[in-house]
């Protein structure tokens, strides 16, 4: 079934926090970054339209101030996402410029997707850009977003996207390598799912509402209602783990990396459903 992953070309890929940061001090990890932008370069050049939504505008601005923690306080997060963001873009900026590729930044709410002039504006925005060559980089608009108009994750943000974009699959790239009937870290006979060709309550109750790493906020759970709206949209979804990011082109050749989430598509879809 992944044999068709080959012919996608307009493709959505979303890296956490967990993905572009080491784990022992929280700063960005810069060869991570340097890999990524390499590997989504050389897709452009392939003729691929890639799309990347980048968590760790909050990671990144925690470490300029120099805090410890993420602080609870939501106008302390929205400075952290302001600061972080700007690094974040321009970290991207230098290193997508090595490879002679643009990238641009697209910051949404739920508003985005809820008002109907915003979301065509958003849409005619994202095929301008694709049409350049460009590669759109998608974060959610932390510094505005009130609890009644954030995402909240970027899992679910990036499953938006695709819908919004007409995507034909989403690879999300986490510190897992897929998804399991229990937690690996807890469970050592833990099983991962290769494939799901029909999400069902079970799977929900096996995604965990947490998350193994102390800099992400979607958690399995996230990840298992983000290919929800993937797989009803009518698309596919992969959940591998980003540790080599060069991963992504073996799942593009179709190898069996990760979960694969299969296309079922829902004829009366409705993306405001999922908002």
């Amino acid at each position: 079934m992944r044999t068709k992953l080959k012919n996608y070309k307009r493709i959505v890929i979303k890296v956490g926090s967990s993905t572009l940061t080491h784990k022992e001090s929280g700063e960005i990890n810069y060869r991570k970054l340097e890999q990524l932008t390499r590997v989504l370069s050389d897709l452009r050049n392939q003729g691929k339209e890639i799309i990347l939504v980048s968590s760790g505008a909050q990671a990144v601005g925690k470490k300029a101030v120099h805090l410890s923690d993420i602080p609870n306080e939501m106008p302390k997060k929205q400075a952290l996402a302001a600061i972080g963001q700007a690094r974040l873009m321009t970290t991207y900026q230098k290193l997508f410029s090595e490879y002679n590729q643009l990238c641009a930044q697209i910051l949404l709410t739920k508003y985005t997707f809820f008002a109907k002039e915003s979301r065509i504006n958003a849409l005619n925005t994202f095929n301008e850009l694709l049409a350049m060559g460009v590669i759109p980089i998608v974060n959610e608009n932390d510094t505005t977003a009130t609890h009644e108009i954030e995402v909240g994750d970027n899992d679910h943000l990036s499953a938006f996207v695709l819908a919004l974009v007409d995507a034909d699959l989403l690879i999300i790239l986490s510190d897992i390598d897929g998804f399991y009937n229990d937690d690996p870290s807890t469970n050592k006979d833990a099983v991962l799912f290769s494939t799901i060709d029909q999400l069902k309550d079970e799977h929900f109750e096996m995604g965990k509402e947490t998350s193994s790493s102390d800099v992400g906020t979607g958690g399995m759970y996230a990840k298992v209602d983000a290919a929800r709206l993937v797989t009803n949209y009518g698309s596919d979804m992969v959940l591998v783990n980003g540790e080599d990011v060069s991963i992504i082109y073996e799942v593009l050749d179709g190898v069996e990396h990760g979960t694969y989430f299969k296309s079922n598509l829902d004829t009366d879809f409705d993306l405001e459903e999922y908002l």
